[in-house]
């Protein structure tokens, strides 16, 4: 079992920056890991999924404003947001999958707000 908790989530203006952090309590070299966001009265939609430094994928909506990257030595993923705008306001969450392995975070909350 591996347990995965997200920080670095807030409050920021729009066009401002933040950087999504996610800690595995085990090994994620073997997972492809993601980023998942969930807006209120919304469907969770996908941000982000890495399975290796050249294999990855983002969602429609990011049109490179985000970066997604992976530390498989320290088992932690990083999502660095740029030009946040109020539609990204959302809960992000982190997760983990592999086989009949799926594992996911509480999530943290990121609040685009002028």
């Amino acid at each position: 079992q591996v347990q995965i908790v997200e920080s670095g989530g807030g409050w920021v203006q729009p066009g401002g920056s933040l950087r999504l952090t996610c800690a595995a309590s085990g090994t994620i070299s073997r997972l492809i890991m993601g980023w998942y966001r969930q807006a209120p009265g919304e469907q969770r939609e996908l941000v982000a999924a890495m399975e290796s430094i050249d294999n990855f994928h983002y969602g429609d909506f990011v049109k490179g404003r985000f970066t997604m990257s992976r530390d498989n030595g320290r088992n932690t993923v990083y999502l660095q947001m740029t030009s946040l705008q109020p539609d990204d306001t959302a809960v992000y969450y982190c997760r983990g999958q592999t086989g009949s392995y799926d594992y996911w975070g509480q999530g943290t909350r990121v609040t685009v707000f002028a």
